[in-house]
């Protein structure tokens, strides 16, 4: 099977799947955010929950704030990541309620 270049400068998945939702093999396309963040849990079949921290400056007391958010992310067969492990997630059309987001890279363990 042959991989597709989805336009954004990450490495390419060592396996090959047959899953229609993958960014490298399937038909789904990536657009919009990037976001990277820790797996947060990986018990669901083919999805997995993504940990982000980021900083939010609150005007009034001219200072940030440490929030964090919880987002899904699709996992396709041909990235493997398990729970701890920092990847790369991008935002393609929605493939449930509520999930807009693809795993597109494993960055390393933890």
């Amino acid at each position: 099977m042959v991989t597709k270049n989805i336009g954004i400068n990450v490495s390419l998945p060592q396996k090959t799947c047959n899953d229609p939702k993958c960014p490298f093999h399937g038909n789904l396309k990536v657009r919009g955010k990037i976001i990277v963040g820790v797996v947060a849990s990986d018990k669901m079949r083919n999805s997995i929950v993504v940990k982000r921290d980021y900083l939010h400056y609150v005007k009034k007391y001219m200072r940030y704030e440490k929030r964090r958010s919880k987002i899904l992310a699709h996992k396709p067969p041909c990235i493997e990541v398990k729970q701890g492990d920092i990847v790369k997630i991008a935002e393609c059309r929605p493939i449930s309620k509520n999930i807009s987001f693809v795993v597109i890279e494993k960055i390393e363990k933890r």
